[in-house]
């Protein structure tokens, strides 16, 4: 009936006695956002809130009909909540500012034993012993055994923390539930039972952040919004590649939802949040509210003044200069999955996926593969259509769409087969990408930064990395923490790849912006802008060139370019340059 406090810094002893409850003390807490104050509950029916500095309960919550057996405090700044779980088989959600009750969940059917706010997402979890014995069998039992228990199935609800919609009810038949425990900064959660423990993982760890072309990067902190400018962080020529820059934070403002995706329009101006089944598009300088309205999915076509919306898997809505489209798009005879946005408007059925022209609302194209992203290059010329074990990049041929439009008869359901031309199929899973011009760069499963152009893929940096004191450190030889890692996007100005991890820690590798012109300029055989843009080439990269020239049966020019003496020596004698090897040779052994 009575928690004690020890100090560990005097060889735990005691420093205080805090009394007031009438019963057993079930469980305490401390408040995250002021560790002076802790709640405890008990099973005379009450949450108590205490300081440390008193013996004497600040103030108390009375409200359940029977023993409390959790408590916990919300983790965001915008709501001073506590929850609490009790044999009255409720959950209450109370303000302890105004010590008033402010929701009460009531689908578990026996005694709750756990609930707690996630501290990350928007969720409320619970325990109970629902769809088993009651407390007066499990008291007459003298005796237990694995078929009583096997009776006794304890249920997790999942709750939504803002609507307290049931989202979610979990059973595993291990018996009742006992406790609830969170991964610090990640999305698994554990369950203890009677019999056993179960993990799971909940959401999806891709943070909510965005970066504009400038290098602008917006992110979301439970409902407030920060942002961040890798220009004025670091000089970017004395940028390590694989270091943690240290970026100066502001914040920015809060929003209405917590954000599940948050995303810039083309051109900057405008930052869509989407999450509770809403969308707020506001302004990216002031973080001004421009437009709303409810969706399960948003995306931005390349003008960034038209979107569209899912509200449903039968409704899509397309909107420009924030305004409805009416009957934009033909009644969709299939069940919609989800959209992507870009040059065309891409919408997923069980089966394919479907590619509209946002002005016309025709189908252009039918492709038979079900993606889980979309990307577009800016110029609309090509899209790389990415799946669960490879990426397709096809180019499209927008000529010939308006050709088959002009010409007449209406355009079939499998839309325009001349629109799109097969480029290359990759057999990676891209996590997350973006267009350079004609050149795709993408972070795959197995945390490496690649680029593809013309077919041919090149790995820029594998970035498997751990963080120490706050540094972010390159793994060579050490076995790595392979921390998930998500491309924000690419930087002429720079010649760099910025990217962040869930925490949005954000790093940084080098790509040269004239090494991806000059390796476009060769798939397209222009040799002339090629050559022009030669010398603007680092030396560190001049082997890359060269392996490209070589695959391309450019063994004259890659032998010119290249800086690598074996492989110069190897393609003299291939092109039966005897005596310019005999020179390359001697030259090494001079060395």
């Amino acid at each position: 009936m009575t928690i004690k406090l020890w100090d560990w810094d005097k060889g735990f002893s005691r420093a205080r006695v805090f009394e007031g409850h009438t019963h057993y003390v079930m469980q305490i807490t401390f408040n995250p956002k002021d560790t002076n104050t802790f709640a405890s509950c008990s099973l005379d029916h009450t949450i108590k809130v205490w300081n440390l500095g008193s013996s004497v309960a600040n103030f108390t919550l009375e409200g359940h009909s029977k023993g409390v057996n959790c408590v916990d405090y919300y983790h965001g700044g915008d709501k001073p909540y506590i929850a609490s779980g009790a044999d009255d088989n409720q959950i209450k959600i109370w303000d302890y500012q105004n010590k008033s009750c402010v929701q009460t969940l009531e689908r578990h059917s026996q005694n709750v034993s756990v609930a707690c706010f996630h501290p990350d997402l928007p969720i409320i979890i619970s325990g109970s012993e629902d769809g088993g014995l009651n407390d007066r069998q499990l008291l007459g039992r003298a005796t237990w055994n694995l078929n009583a228990l096997a009776r006794i199935f304890g249920t997790v609800r999942v709750w939504h923390a803002n609507t307290y919609r049931l989202e979610n009810t979990l059973e595993y038949a291990l018996g009742r539930v006992w406790c609830v425990a969170h991964q610090k900064g990640g999305n698994h959660v554990a369950f203890g039972y009677d019999e056993g423990t179960v993990v799971i993982k909940l959401g999806r760890e891709e943070p909510a952040v965005s970066m504009d072309n400038s290098g602008k990067i917006i992110w979301a902190k439970h409902n407030d919004i920060q942002t961040a400018n890798v220009k004025t962080g670091s000089d970017a020529d004395n940028i390590k590649d694989g270091e943690r820059l240290s970026l100066p934070v502001k914040d920015l403002g809060n929003c209405e939802v917590h954000p599940q995706t948050l995303q810039h329009s083309r051109n900057g101006r405008f930052v869509v949040v989407c999450g509770d089944g809403e969308y707020i598009i506001y302004t990216a300088l002031a973080w001004r509210s421009k437009s709303f309205g409810s969706a399960l999915e948003f995306v931005w076509a390349i003008d960034s003044n038209e979107y569209a919306v899912r509200e449903s898997t039968s409704t899509i809505k397309l909107f420009k200069n924030f305004k409805e489209k009416t009957d934009a798009l033909p009644k969709l005879g299939y069940s919609a999955e989800g959209i992507f946005g870009g040059c065309l408007l891409g919408v997923k059925s069980a089966s394919s996926l479907n590619l509209y022209d946002w002005d016309t609302g025709n189908v252009v194209r039918r492709i038979d593969v079900v993606p889980k992203n979309v990307y577009w290059a800016d110029s609309g010329d090509y899209v790389a259509i990415c799946c669960d074990d490879n990426f397709y990049i096809l180019r499209y041929n927008k000529r010939a769409y308006l050709a088959r439009l002009e010409k007449g008869p209406a355009i079939s359901e499998e839309g325009v087969e001349e629109a799109f031309e097969f480029v290359t199929e990759i057999p990676e899973n891209v996590k997350t990408g973006t267009w350079v011009g004609d050149c795709f760069i993408y972070t795959n499963t197995a945390n490496r930064v690649n680029y593809v152009i013309g077919g041919q893929v090149n790995t820029v940096y594998h970035a498997d990395r751990y963080v120490r004191n706050w540094r972010v450190i390159s793994m060579s030889h050490a076995k790595p923490n392979k921390t998930p890692v998500y491309l924000l996007g690419y930087i002429p100005r720079d010649n760099r790849i910025y990217l962040c991890d869930k925490d949005v820690n954000v790093f940084s590798y080098s790509l040269s912006l004239a090494v991806i012109e000059y390796q476009t300029a060769v798939l397209r055989e222009d040799m002339e802008t090629a050559a022009r843009l030669l010398p603007l080439i680092p030396q560190d990269q001049r082997n890359r060139i060269a392996r490209l020239l070589e695959s391309r049966n450019l063994r004259e020019l890659a032998m010119e370019v290249s800086t690598d003496p074996e492989h110069k020596f190897d393609l003299a004698v291939h092109l039966g340059k005897l005596d310019v090897a005999v020179q390359i040779a001697r030259v090494v052994d001079t060395e």
